[in-house]
């Protein structure tokens, strides 16, 4: 195997760190993705420290969602974001762009969307941070084609793929790996059953073996972090299950 597994901690909101880090260790994980306010985490010196001791990495930053202006205080926040990311030696960050607008997406939309993404892409790029677009049902971009349609707009700016987004868009996603397999650099991992999001496995919405095989062929060698479902499951147990899941079919 030549990439990482990592763990999404979207739900921490206030966590103890040094607590569930310990955790995700024993468990398997080699990284953790994190959302959590700058606030809360302290500086990157801290959260460095914290890591080391325990023998984790952080695999990505994510910031706010994006929205059409580069004006906005989102925009902001998200360069301030992108700045911890480069204190804390973390070479990846990740955000969505705005939900779904209250008419169609028009060119004119991508068109300023774009913009954001590149602006924060450019920004990020001398402080070796990468920035990725990370496509999401019922936000600005909500369809295959849309998807398509946007990432020709794009330049610096790379792609988190999600594989569950697009299964839901009827895409495929071992061929969207193949698609942007010079774009990705970064990889959500992501199951839902009967509508609900659920442990990796639980729903089996994709093959995920030949979807992490066809990782290997194109020569990913990234970040793959697992987003645990919204169910009622101790944090513990969603920490245990996804890692064994992803033992279970070799990795």
């Amino acid at each position: 195997m030549t990439f990482s597994l990592a763990y999404s901690t979207l739900e921490w909101k206030t966590p103890n760190l040094q607590q569930n880090l310990v955790r995700l260790k024993e468990a398997g994980w080699k990284g953790w993705e994190t959302r959590q306010s700058l606030d809360w985490l302290g500086s990157a010196r801290r959260v460095r420290q914290l890591c080391d001791g325990i023998g984790i990495k952080v695999a990505a930053v994510c910031g706010p969602n994006v929205t059409l202006s580069t004006a906005d205080a989102a925009h902001q926040i998200n360069k301030r974001r992108i700045e911890f990311a480069s204190d804390l030696e973390v070479s990846i960050f990740m955000t969505k762009g705005p939900g779904r607008l209250d008419r169609p997406t028009t060119d004119e939309d991508l068109d300023r969307m774009a913009d954001v993404y590149e602006d924060l892409a450019t920004h990020a790029q001398p402080l070796g941070v990468t920035v990725t677009f990370h496509p999401h049902i019922n936000h600005v971009v909500d369809s295959a084609d849309e998807w398509k349609r946007f990432m020709k707009r794009l330049d610096c700016c790379q792609l988190c793929l999600d594989m569950s987004h697009a299964v839901h868009w009827g895409y495929d996603p071992i061929q969207a790996v193949y698609d942007y397999r010079d774009r990705i650099s970064y990889i959500h991992l992501h199951d839902y059953k009967d509508d609900e999001s659920v442990q990796l496995g639980e729903g089996m919405m994709c093959d995920y073996p030949a979807f992490l095989s066809a990782l290997s062929d194109i020569g990913y060698t990234g970040w793959i972090t697992v987003c645990p479902g919204h169910t009622n499951v101790p944090e513990n147990e969603k920490i245990r299950v996804n890692r064994a899941y992803l033992k279970s079919i070799g990795y």
